[in-house]
């Protein structure tokens, strides 16, 4: 896939809420970088569940700048937690079969990082993630 094709589909992904096409493209030995913990979470499952849950708590979610060096991607954002407004950065890396191997997220202001934080526990706990 190219650079707009596989943009587009992450955008496909992200807007419709394609939690199959999601898993589809997550790398068995996906790494994942949350800004709640120091440790990285390693495999699809983790990732999956964090990444379906996450879609589902940021309301007004939009890109802004999408920074695309050939299998590198670096996405701006902007989303709101209940009235709380934030701005993140996702930063993934693909491998050449068009999966991604490595998805870290950086998100400010710090006290939406905590309602954030708050949210995605309760909700990955209902679905017996700790």
């Amino acid at each position: 896939m190219n650079q707009q094709t596989s943009l587009a589909h992450w955008h496909h992904i992200v807007f419709a809420r394609d939690l199959e096409a999601l898993s589809a493209i997550l790398a068995e030995d996906v790494v994942f970088r949350s800004p709640f913990v120091w440790q990285p979470y390693h495999g699809r499952l983790p990732t999956f569940l964090i990444l379906s849950t996450v879609i589902d708590v940021f309301q007004d979610f939009a890109y802004h700048r999408e920074l695309v060096d050939g299998d590198n991607w670096a996405l701006e954002f902007s989303a709101r937690v209940g009235d709380l407004s934030l701005k993140g950065i996702d930063l993934i890396r693909w491998n050449e079969a068009g999966q991604i191997v490595e998805f870290e997220v950086f998100v400010r202001p710090y006290n939406t990082l905590q309602a954030l934080g708050q949210q995605m526990q309760q909700r990955l706990a209902a679905k017996g993630f700790t």
